[in-house]
């Protein structure tokens, strides 16, 4: 990550040069750990000299080296490396010990269901994938204590040896996790699906396999000796457990940036493209993800050894630092706040859409809160619109039938006669309470500021289009019509979604806003416009912010707790609970142009906290196929 060493009190610009390297949005940003200088290894001939000499620190008659793994690990490499450069006696691999992968299915069917999309959060843990007689055949092997040197390797090696001389965790991106379902190269958790239909894989994986793996990982972690990231296969790096704890228990204590990631959609555009300087071979980028932790990775330097680990560690490990004692207290170790954006410049409309209701949520997919989410225009084309809200006099009848002709291909959905559409222009900030029909039309780059659960969306329709595999993508009508809040007409929609904007205070050179959420919506927004340095404070809980508008900021502590760090136009930061007191410098301070930026954050009194979310009886697809046939 830039680093801006600059007295607070200064004035002037940096050099020319300075500033066309500053205004670069960074894809790669990293925090440097400070930790002893040997704490970090690159490359497997290394890694291997390094493992050897913390074998022969033991003076057990034979050494239990065991490597736990993430699912998604490549193996072949981890596997014919560690044979080659340690050279044991014996390996055990434990997928040798699961249960039978047919036996796997089954176990884990009921979390999936049959729509192809959604499912429900698991309960199950590493060891319900394990054959309990194969594991204490294993351990006799070990007791037995024959052989000099034991590699144990695979995911729940550590449960196969609960006391290894030496505990290694091979940790995985789930970024990096899903390109590899796209290759065709890995299987899920103990199963033998390698190539097949990727979003299945990646659904297991959401429901099922990352959920076992966290839960598994996170019990080893104070006891891990060593990480080791392969996140880019032969370019393998060993960390100390210690430093690797040391650099989360840092980073929780200051401004971050997660690894962003991009991927191209149906609907994509070209605007991120361009200004990211992203792959020009792709045909477009519809998403953009700076601040989803679950899914986004970490850059961690140690000295001059750059590593990857999911982000989500600092979550797990950290979480009262990171969120504050509130919204740990109510969200547990989840990060709650996502920004991502959605690029349609270029491109066309988003699938029309709407989020359960927390209720609907909670009982048909077991996760405790819902995608309540936003808007934010931090660009767009002169005719940019959104789609949002029903009209006025809307029959709920009609346009269920209609959805559902459209949906059989009989004709398209006349969104245009159901929904209202708004012209969009930047910095228009436009409220999605759960319940609420919506989409972006084209022209548009929206910062999405919701709550985490990105996956819940019932697409009712998607202008008859197929996914980037040729396939229509699913669409979701009885899910969505019993969520969808037929009273949210023009009026409503017009009153309270869009640019609720209040003033809220001011200051030399700048002044703050309260752009949302709506009240049913437990994130609060504030929108700060600035030419002079702005104070800032995380009041005891996370604040994540993004750079709407100006090339470069630089945030800082008033009293040097952290160094400071340069953040880009649309770039998303993420300042845990723990920092308290920060500054937002201008790049060019007391200047014509003024810079803003968006802040997201759970406030501490929800306004919503006793809300009742108005829900009105479903609508059932059964209730119209007799007017259609």
């Amino acid at each position: 990550m830039a680093v801006w060493a600059a007295d607070s009190g200064r004035k002037t610009c940096p050099s020319e040069q300075a500033m066309n390297e500053l205004n670069q949005y960074d894809k790669t940003p990293f925090v440097d750990v400070l930790c002893p200088p040997t704490s970090a290894w690159a490359g497997w001939d290394t890694i291997c000299q390094r493992v050897r000499q913390e074998c022969r620190k033991s003076a057990d008659s034979s050494i239990i080296l065991a490597v736990d793994c993430y699912t998604g690990v490549l193996d072949e490499e981890v596997l014919a490396q560690l044979n080659n450069g340690i050279k044991p006696d014996l390996i055990i691999q434990t997928n040798s010990l699961m249960k039978p992968a047919s036996e796997i299915a089954s176990m884990v069917a009921p979390y999936l269901g049959d729509d192809p999309v959604f499912g429900r959060m698991t309960y199950l843990e590493m060891r319900n994938y394990f054959d309990a007689e194969k594991i204490m055949a294993s351990q006799n092997t070990l007791r037995s204590g024959h052989e000099r040197v034991v590699l144990v390797y695979g995911p729940g090696a550590a449960l196969v040896v609960p006391s290894p001389t030496i505990l290694i965790y091979v940790d995985m991106a789930r970024w990096e996790i899903q390109r590899r379902f796209r290759r065709g190269i890995i299987a899920n958790l103990g199963c033998n699906n390698a190539g097949e239909l990727v979003s299945a894989q990646y659904k297991q994986g959401y429901f099922v396999d990352w959920r076992v793996c966290d839960k598994h990982k996170f019990r080893l972690f104070d006891s891990v000796a060593f990480f080791l990231d392969t996140n880019t296969p032969e370019a393998p790096k060993l960390v100390l457990g210690d430093a690797l704890r040391m650099g989360l228990r840092q980073v929780a204590r200051r401004p971050f940036r997660v690894v962003p990631f991009f991927d191209p959609a149906p609907w994509g555009g070209q605007w991120m493209k361009d200004r990211f300087n992203l792959d020009p071979g792709e045909a477009n980028y519809g998403w953009g993800f700076d601040c989803v932790p679950e899914e986004n990775s970490l850059h961690l330097r140690f000295g001059d050894v750059l590593t990857e680990f999911p982000a989500i560690n600092v979550v797990y490990r950290q979480p009262r630092e990171l969120l504050g004692d509130s919204v740990y207290a109510r969200f547990g170790p989840e990060f709650p706040i996502r920004f991502d954006l959605l690029d349609t410049v270029g491109g066309g409309n988003l699938s029309f859409q709407v989020h359960p209701l927390t209720g609907y949520i909670q009982q048909h997919f077991g996760m405790h809160y819902t995608q309540d989410e936003s808007y934010y225009m931090l660009d767009a084309a002169p005719d940019a619109s959104v789609y949002l809200g029903l009209r006025n006099g809307v029959n709920a009848a009609d346009m269920a039938a209609d959805l559902y002709k459209a949906q059989q291909g009989a004709a398209p959905f006349p969104a245009d006669r159901y929904a209202n559409r708004w012209p969009s222009r930047k910095h228009d900030h436009f409220l999605i309470p759960a319940g609420t029909c919506h989409c972006s039309g084209a022209g548009g780059l929206v910062l999405e500021i919701s709550a985490t659960p990105y996956i819940f969306t019932f697409k009712l329709w998607d202008w008859g289009r197929n996914g980037l595999d040729g396939k229509p993508r699913p669409v979701h009508l009885e899910h969505g019509l019993a969520n969808l809040q037929w009273d949210r007409t023009r009026d409503w929609t017009e009153h309270n979604l869009i640019n609720r904007v209040t003033r809220l205070g001011s200051g030399p050179g700048w002044r703050e806003e309260r752009t949302g959420l709506h009240e049913m919506e437990f994130i609060e927004t504030r929108r700060h416009w600035f030419t002079e340095i702005v104070p800032h404070h995380t009041g005891g809980g996370v604040n994540v912010l993004n750079l709407v508008q100006g090339d470069a900021v630089i945030v800082e502590s008033p009293t040097g707790d952290f160094d400071p760090i340069v953040i880009h136009y649309a770039e998303t930061f993420i300042v845990p609970a723990a920092v308290g007191a920060y500054t937002i410098r201008p790049l060019i301070v007391g200047g014509d142009q003024p810079y803003a930026t968006i802040k997201a954050f759970v406030p501490a009194c929800l306004p919503g906290a006793n809300r009742r979310e108005k829900k009105q009886p479903g609508i059932q697809l059964s209730n119209f196929t007799s007017r259609l046939a």
